[in-house]
């Protein structure tokens, strides 16, 4: 197996974790290449992240996926998002800050 199937597996893996953490239910894992964003969340479920967060620390990927799986629950990035967010992954406003100095291919 290609080293880099390995690895999304294992960042689908991380997904897992943390949607039953999270108590929600992705519908669809995604992993594919994206320019401008490290994840996003769509209104039927599907949580799509960038290949690029392969080349990321843990953190930083927990952030993301914590981040896009609390959408499944709070659309918006309003307090109870940004509470839950506290609640779940206490350092995320200061990898929030160096999530847009992070290089983009």
């Amino acid at each position: 197996m290609p080293k880099y199937l390995s690895e999304q597996d294992a960042l689908k893996q991380r997904v897992a974790r943390w949607a039953l953490k999270l108590r929600v239910n992705p519908r669809v894992i995604r992993i594919q290449r994206m320019t401008r964003k490290w994840g996003s969340c769509s209104r039927a479920g599907t949580i799509t992240l960038a290949v690029d967060l392969l080349d990321q620390s843990d953190a930083f990927q927990d952030f993301v996926v914590a981040h896009e799986l609390l959408h499944l629950r709070v659309p918006s990035h309003g307090r109870l998002f940004k509470a839950l967010m506290t609640a779940h992954v206490p350092g995320w406003r200061s990898l929030e800050v160096s999530r847009t100095n992070r290089p983009r291919r």
